[in-house]
């Protein structure tokens, strides 16, 4: 599994990519109207074999420690896309931001599938 070094006054910390992909999956999938992460745009022989990342979440690391995030997504419809990617954008900032002090440099929303049926959960 990779993992990155962020060197701080106290010390070291080394942050696993898969935790990463476990937070930006959750605060994706708090925003109203986000149906489900997409696995659409990995090949399933890929998915089968490469468990560093989590589905629908890519992630990589700038030469300065800054994260870039891929995330792919289907929205129900009737949702505004642009509101909603905003959102997502924000969301998943200040969940890293927060949890684990990571700085990111560019958070990417794709929309993969946009779902007709809407189950209604009280969400």
């Amino acid at each position: 599994m990779a993992d990155t070094k962020m060197y701080g006054e106290g010390g070291k910390i080394t942050c696993d990519k898969a935790i990463l992909a476990s937070i930006v999956g959750l605060a994706t999938k708090e925003i109203k109207g986000v149906a489900r992460l997409s696995n659409s745009e990995t090949p399933w022989y890929k998915r089968l074999f490469n468990k560093e990342e989590g589905e629908g979440v890519k992630i990589k690391f700038d030469t300065n420690g800054a994260v870039k995030v891929d995330v792919y997504v289907d929205v129900y419809i009737g949702e505004s896309v642009p509101e909603l990617a905003f959102k997502i954008q924000e969301n998943i900032k200040n969940n890293l931001s927060s949890m684990v002090e990571i700085k990111t440099s560019n958070i990417n929303v794709h929309i993969m599938e946009v779902i007709c049926d809407r189950i209604d959960n009280g969400v």
